[in-house]
């Protein structure tokens, strides 16, 4: 999952001394029904009033003459502490959830009937709704539907319905609504699911499952889609009748259990969910609908029994401090994706940057499809060729090869059909590859492999096996026919993938992926001594996969593609390889581009490619693409956008 922090269930935890008290209201007057919590500590629970009927209630976070938000078969309301109306949008509208923006609101609501969800931004500076963003209507009743406001400011949209169906829209970007929402993933949702709720500072969807109990997914468009439980069902958890509606304010998690007439509380922390104990709601028949707000005095609750859509307001004070949610990495967008690899599945790895000897508009992007072969893209992310060549992991290219008496640039490729270097000649005028013919190796499971060149010109291939041998090649071809010399072996402990060639310095970077990126001497007459670069924790989380090298004469970088946390560190590419930052690929939301994220292979250029690329393209394999879902892909970025991120000399 896509966490700040790694969460499952702890039924054994409990946290004693939960206090609630009554908020304010215009029922300040009506007699307060007390009921207990725990032996040692009481609550109470006031009814309210308003002059809207609805069974759909949010409350808005504070600091606003709008105090609460209702959905119901005439349209939106939004009104006061005192339940007058403030503002209408007419309509036949079910189920609400909405986040604060600096001048006002945006709301979502589903129209009833044609099961037609809608976000509405409400200006409380004009005091009015604007024009509704219409999403499709949906293929299944809409049970609920929550916002999520990703790091990057996005907002997006969850719609769950019948017998586990969802889905994910992006609705807005930083600037405002979108012209038009875009799908970024259907969602396998547990049957029996009627409320979510969304923690954005975790990322975290809650999902409630009626007769089992309460899931954790991750929330942000590139999480993976599993799920951990919060709390279960009696035996298996605490829950002790059913799971209902759910809320979350300051990083805890509130939830009906309206067979058991009772409210429990999750606090989340690093190692899990720790329960504290539920409050019992005798006062409420069938508590239901729930929604609450973070104040300065604690967490204001108001709950709906669904018996007879009566309200009860409370308020829960002395409630424990949850942990910081992590500071979230600072992101950077992707200007380009890539046509989708031909194979389904995790297939795309490795890619390579081929740049054009006197048109760099001209340059292409070489990929691979491990189940399929190689791909060539332009810089538009078009894809001009595919050879079907096998399942190719990595790719790495060099210019100046010597083909019998001709001078072509150069792509090799790890083969694992036949556990060879493939190689292929790139046409200096138009970027077309050849394919050349292999070099066996006694690898019994190649994987990855990068390339080196010397100051003499020779070519070498790296290519490692699973087990942590490395072998390099010096390659050749001087009557047209692909030849590797073995000139070098040397090894690490465990499994290695990513690697590549610093050519200026004749440094060599090597990723054991569990470990550590290792350091040596790129020269295939020098030993082979590892320097280590860079641990695994901290800023790098395994796996270690792609490394890449930004060439610069006075401030060459070397880029790690950490999957463990879906990040790309920078550190410099010369000792004391001092760190320079890490960073995320974020959804860009004016291209309708998604983030990045589980990435394999990734490639860096300092030359000027021009346009957005004058200072260099950084390409990085996608291991899931969304908005709209499909085979995976690459995605381009500016090295500018990087370099500026972090502020890099």
């Amino acid at each position: 999952m896509f966490m700040s922090h790694k969460y499952s269930l702890l039924p054994g935890l409990m946290l004693s001394g939960l206090l609630l008290s009554a908020c304010s209201g215009p029922s300040a007057d009506t007699p307060e029904t007390a009921v207990a919590a725990t032996a040692t500590s009481s609550h109470s629970l006031s009814p309210w009033s308003a002059v809207i009927a609805s069974e759909h209630w949010r409350l808005v976070p504070a600091g606003s003459s709008i105090d609460r938000a209702a959905a119901n078969s005439d349209g939106l309301w939004l009104v006061d502490s005192n339940g007058e109306s403030i503002a209408h949008m007419p309509g036949s509208l079910a189920g609400l959830d909405l986040r604060s923006t600096r001048d006002g609101l945006i709301l979502a609501s589903v129209t009833t009937g044609v099961e037609q969800p809608l976000v509405v931004r409400y200006d409380s500076q004009q005091h009015g709704f604007g024009q509704p963003l219409l999403l499709p209507p949906s293929p299944y009743k809409v049970e609920s539907l929550c916002l999520y406001r990703d790091d990057a400011n996005n907002l997006l949209l969850f719609t769950l319905g019948e017998e586990g169906l969802g889905d994910q829209w992006l609705v807005a970007s930083q600037h405002g609504l979108l012209a038009q929402a875009q799908h970024v993933r259907s969602l396998s949702m547990p049957p029996q699911s009627e409320f979510c709720a969304v923690d954005d500072d975790r990322h975290l969807l809650y999902v409630n499952e009626e007769n089992v109990g309460i899931w954790a997914y991750g929330a942000h468009p590139e999480a993976e889609l599993s799920r951990e439980p919060v709390d279960l069902r009696q035996p298996f958890g605490s829950i002790a009748g059913s799971a209902g509606a759910l809320s979350v304010s300051r990083g805890i998690l509130l939830a009906t259990d309206p067979s058991a007439r009772q409210l429990r509380t999750y606090q989340a922390t690093a190692e899990g969910w720790s329960s504290l104990p539920p409050l019992d709601l005798n006062v409420s028949e069938e508590p239901e609908w729930l929604s609450s707000r973070a104040s300065d005095e604690g967490v204001d609750v108001l709950l709906v029994d669904d018996a007879d859509g009566a309200l009860y307001q409370t308020r829960l004070s002395d409630l424990p401090q949850s942990e910081q949610a992590a500071t979230p990495l600072p992101t950077v967008l992707a200007l380009v994706a890539t046509d989708p690899v031909p194979s389904v599945g995790d297939a795309a790895d490795d890619p390579a940057i081929w740049q054009h000897p006197e048109q760099p508009e001209h340059s292409r992007v070489l990929g691979t499809d491990k189940r399929a072969g190689l791909g060539v893209y332009d810089l538009a992310g078009r894809q001009l060729q595919f050879l079907s060549s096998g399942r190719l992991n990595n790719v790495d290219v060099r210019s100046g090869f010597r083909l019998a008496a001709e001078t072509v640039d150069l792509a090799v490729a790890s083969n694992r059909d036949a556990n060879s270097l493939h190689l292929f000649s790139i046409d200096r005028s138009s970027g077309e590859l050849t394919d050349i013919g292999q070099v066996e190796t006694p690898l019994g499971e190649i994987y990855g492999l990068c390339m080196s060149q010397s100051p003499a010109g020779d070519i070498y291939a790296i290519v490692n096996d699973k087990d942590g041998r490395f072998l390099q090649y010096r390659l050749s071809a001087p009557n047209g026919q692909a030849h590797g010399e073995l000139v070098r072996e040397f090894e690490v402990a465990s499994q290695p993938e990513g690697c590549v060639a610093d050519d200026l310095r004749q440094r060599l970077f090597i990723g054991e992926e569990n470990v550590a990126v290792w350091a040596l001497d790129a020269s295939a007459e020098a030993d082979s001594e590892l320097h280590k670069v860079i641990d695994v924790g901290g800023l790098v989380q395994a796996d270690i996969e792609g490394l890449a090298l930004y060439q610069d004469a006075d401030h060459p970088y070397l880029v790690i593609s950490s999957q463990g946390n879906n990040s790309y560190v920078v550190i410099d590419a010369e000792p004391p390889y001092a760190k320079r930052g890490a960073f995320r690929i974020g959804l860009n939301a004016e291209l309708n581009i998604d983030g990045a994220s589980e990435t394999d292979g990734l490639e860096v250029t300092s030359s000027n490619l021009g346009g957005p690329w004058q200072q260099g393209l950084l390409v990085v394999q996608d291991g899931r693409k969304r908005m709209p879902e499909d085979n995976q892909n690459y995605k381009y970025v500016p090295w500018q956008a990087v370099a500026d991120l972090l502020e890099l000399p």
